[in-house]
C-alpha cells in the first residue's frame, strides 16, 4: 500500500477503512504556557513535532471555557496539568440566569483560543495532520460553573440551569463555527457528564444528551473529524456510541467498554489502547508496546487510532511516548534543547 497522508490514515481509520500503519495520537496540557495563545500555540506545535502524531489536539486550559462566566482558575497545577476553579461563578439557584450567550469573537477565554488557533497558522510543523481544538460538553461545563451544588440545582432549579445550559449550547456552536471557519479539521468534544460517577442516567438524558445532540448536529457538516471523548468511569456508553461523531475516545484500559467492545458499538474509529497513568507514566516502554499489540489485536487494525483514555500526564517519560510511536512505524524527532 502506499504511503497515506495524515489526514488520510486517519479518515481511513473514522470510515474502518485499509490503512498503511495504524494512526496514533499522543497529547497533554502545557501549564507553564497556557494562559498566552502564542506560548500555547509554539508548545503545541513542539510537542507535535516531536511526536509526529497522527491528529494535532490542542490542549488549552480547562477554565477558558468559563473564566467569561465568572469563574476563576486556581493557580494550582494538578498532575494531568489541568486547574481547577478557585471560585465558581454560579453560588446559588438565582446565578444561573446570569449565564447569557457569549460572543467567542470577543469573550475573555474563548477569544484566546481562537487566537491560538490564528497563531498556529497551520504551521509547517503540523503538516498534513488534522487539527481539532477542545471544547467542553454542556453539561460538563455547567459543573464547572457550579461546583458542588450542580446536582441539588439539577433538582431545585431545573428551569434555571436548563436556560444557562441552552445559552452554553449556543456559545460552543458559535465558537466551533469560528474555529472552523479558521481552519482547523474538526472538534475535539469531552463529555465529562456521561458518567454514572457524575450524573444518573434520568439527569444526563434530561439536561446533558439533548445538548450535546444540538451542538454535535449543528457541527456536523462542517466537521471531517469530530472526536468525541468520554471521559469519566461507568460511562453510558450506550448513549455516547449514538451522538453523531467520527471518532470515540475513553479510558478503555481503565473503565468498560473494552476497546473491542466499544468498537462494535461505534461506527466511526475508537481512540485509545493505552493507559495514561499505569503504563505511559508508571510503566515500561515494553508494557507500552505490549498494549499497542494488544489494542491491535482487539480491534484487528481496522477502525483504531492507538492513543491514550485522555491528557498525558505531566510527568509522563519520553522514552515510553517515544517507544509507542517507533513500534506504529510513526515519525520521532529529536528537538535540540526542547525537554518534553
Amino acid at each position: 500500500m502506499k504511503q497515506m497522508s495524515r489526514r488520510e490514515r486517519v479518515l481511513a481509520a473514522v470510515n474502518r477503512q485499509p490503512v498503511d500503519r495504524v494512526p496514533y495520537a499522543v497529547w497533554r496540557h502545557f501549564p507553564s504556557v497556557d494562559h498566552s495563545p502564542a506560548g500555547l500555540a509554539q508548545a503545541t506545535l513542539r510537542f507535535h513535532e516531536r511526536y509526529g502524531s497522527d491528529f494535532l489536539k490542542i490542549t488549552p486550559r480547562g477554565g477558558y471555557a468559563v473564566e467569561a462566566w465568572g469563574c476563576v482558575e486556581s493557580d494550582a497545577v494538578l498532575e494531568d496539568g489541568h486547574r481547577a476553579c478557585a471560585s465558581c461563578a454560579v453560588r446559588s439557584g438565582e446565578d444561573w440566569k446570569k449565564i447569557r450567550v457569549l460572543d467567542p469573537a470577543a469573550a475573555p477565554g474563548y477569544a484566546g483560543e481562537i487566537e491560538t488557533i490564528i497563531r498556529l497558522g497551520f504551521d509547517r510543523r503540523i503538516g498534513d495532520a488534522p487539527v481539532v481544538p477542545t471544547l467542553f460538553s454542556p453539561l460538563s461545563l455547567a459543573k464547572k460553573l457550579s461546583g458542588d451544588r450542580l446536582q441539588r440545582d439539577l433538582r431545585d432549579h431545573p428551569a434555571a440551569v436548563a436556560g444557562a445550559l441552552e445559552a452554553i449550547t449556543e456559545t460552543l456552536i458559535k465558537f466551533a463555527l469560528l474555529a472552523l471557519a479558521e481552519g482547523v479539521s474538526g472538534i475535539f468534544y469531552s463529555i465529562q457528564a456521561a458518567s454514572r460517577s457524575a450524573n444518573s442516567d434520568e439527569d444526563y438524558a434530561r439536561f446533558g444528551e439533548p445538548y450535546d445532540r444540538q451542538f454535535l448536529e449543528a457541527i456536523h457538516s462542517k466537521s471531517a473529524l469530530t472526536i468525541i471523548h468520554c471521559h469519566g468511569d461507568r460511562l453510558m456508553f450506550d448513549r455516547l456510541a449514538r451522538l453523531p461523531g467520527h471518532a470515540w475516545n475513553w479510558d478503555d484500559r481503565a473503565t468498560p467498554p473494552s476497546l473491542g467492545d466499544g468498537s462494535a458499538q461505534v461506527p466511526g474509529a475508537v481512540i485509545g489502547g493505552l493507559h495514561q497513568w499505569r503504563t505511559l507514566r508508571d510503566g515500561t516502554a515494553e508494557q507500552a508496546v505490549g498494549e499497542v499489540q494488544d489494542a491491535i489485536a482487539q480491534t484487528e487494525g481496522t477502525g483504531l487510532v492507538v492513543g491514550p483514555g485522555c491528557v498525558l500526564p505531566m510527568n509522563t517519560p519520553d522514552a515510553t511516548v517515544a517507544a509507542v510511536v517507533q513500534a506504529l512505524g510513526g515519525p520521532l524527532k529529536r528537538i535540540p534543547g526542547v525537554a518534553l
